[in-house]
């Protein structure tokens, strides 16, 4: 069985960046992708995401993304990471599920069904998209409307028309409530009030709030959120729906579901025929718990390097495994700069092994 240098777990952006600078430093590696298709997350994002609403985040490693317009971000984006990888040539075998990662002496064991891979060194880039965070509240069996995450958000012209409640304290239910709201009568629902940002935000924001994020992965804690910490800010699109009151006075969270919508402590009822949870992700990191890579405190420490804290990429309890969008990289931009540092990591690992 052929041994390779490093596999790549994840073929989005993290995945495709890593493979690119793996392959300018010659690492012998492999991309292993669980979607049919090229595209990463991106096309599984719904219809009405354009290339005005995702312009400058989802750039890949020398070749900017296709700029704005009106056109469709899961046909456009997809399309663009398909050329990306025939140009630059990375190995990407698709679709493969990879179920565990083990170990076998020096060597780690990527598992896919009867599949399997071996390699002296790991890129996971898993991404958070197949994780969605859905909370279960009491009496969600009761409601008889309809029940939707970000991940499989419908779209609007299937939400035209009724009354939903959108839950959520983050940029995605801003987001959601912008287009819903011309459309359709909205209930915002967050478990903390809207924090939101009036300045500009500015490098030296980005950096505090990116800081925390990469002290809590290299204390081994679970990773907080990089684009929860941000604040929110209306855009262009979220105008209307700032206009018709959509974000004003915000409810906490309900008590329990009831068959025709929520019911808060104080006994008060909303009525809904459709819940969003627009709720986040947690990080797809269960293939890797054979490796018990997790601290005591329930994350996986990352090792911290001086001067850059994207670069927190490095697993401790097992350094031949590289996580990118996980902590301090988990943002589209994060990725690729967090790709550049593991492919660093895995090339001198690789080096010193032959030595």
């Amino acid at each position: 069985m052929d041994v390779w240098d490093s596999i790549v777990i994840g073929a989005g952006q993290g995945g495709l960046a890593a493979s690119f600078f793996l392959t300018q430093r010659g690492v012998d590696h492999l991309v292993l992708d669980a979607n049919p298709q090229a595209g990463g997350a991106w096309q599984h994002r719904w219809d009405s995401l354009t290339m005005q609403d995702v312009h400058g985040v989802a750039d890949l490693p020398g070749e900017p993304a296709p700029g704005r317009s009106a056109k469709r971000a899961n046909v456009t984006l997809p399309n663009y990471f398909a050329d990306y990888e025939r140009r630059h040539g990375l190995k990407v075998v698709r679709p493969v599920d990879v179920t565990e990662v083990t170990t076998a002496g020096e060597l780690l064991v990527v598992h896919a069904g009867d599949r399997e891979w071996r390699s002296r060194t790991l890129v996971n880039a898993t991404g958070t998209w197949t994780r969605p965070n859905w909370p279960r509240y009491p009496g969600a069996e009761d409601f008889v409307g309809e029940q939707f995450h970000t991940a499989s958000y419908p779209g609007r012209d299937h939400l035209r028309g009724r009354r939903i409640l959108v839950v959520g304290a983050g940029a995605s239910a801003v987001q959601f409530i912008g287009e819903l709201a011309p459309a359709a009568d909205i209930v915002w629902v967050t478990r903390r009030p809207p924090v939101w940002r009036t300045e500009e935000f500015g490098p030296q924001t980005g950096l505090q709030i990116v800081t925390e994020v990469e002290k809590r992965v290299v204390a081994g804690l679970p990773p907080s959120s990089v684009v929860g910490a941000t604040g929110l800010k209306l855009r262009e699109q979220e105008q209307e729906a700032a206009r018709l009151g959509a974000y004003e006075d915000p409810r906490p969270m309900f008590e329990r579901l009831v068959a025709d919508g929520a019911r808060w402590a104080d006994g008060t009822i909303e009525t809904a025929d459709t819940i969003l949870w627009a709720t986040g992700f947690r990080s797809a990191v269960d293939h890797l718990e054979p490796l018990e890579l997790r601290g005591p405190e329930g994350g996986i420490p990352l090792e911290r390097v001086q001067g850059n804290v994207q670069a927190a990429t490095t697993a401790v309890r097992d350094r031949r495994v590289h996580l990118i969008g996980y902590g301090p990289s988990a943002s589209t931009i994060g990725a690729s700069r967090a790709a550049r540092r593991a492919a660093l990591e895995v090339a001198q690992q690789v080096t010193e092994r032959a030595s």
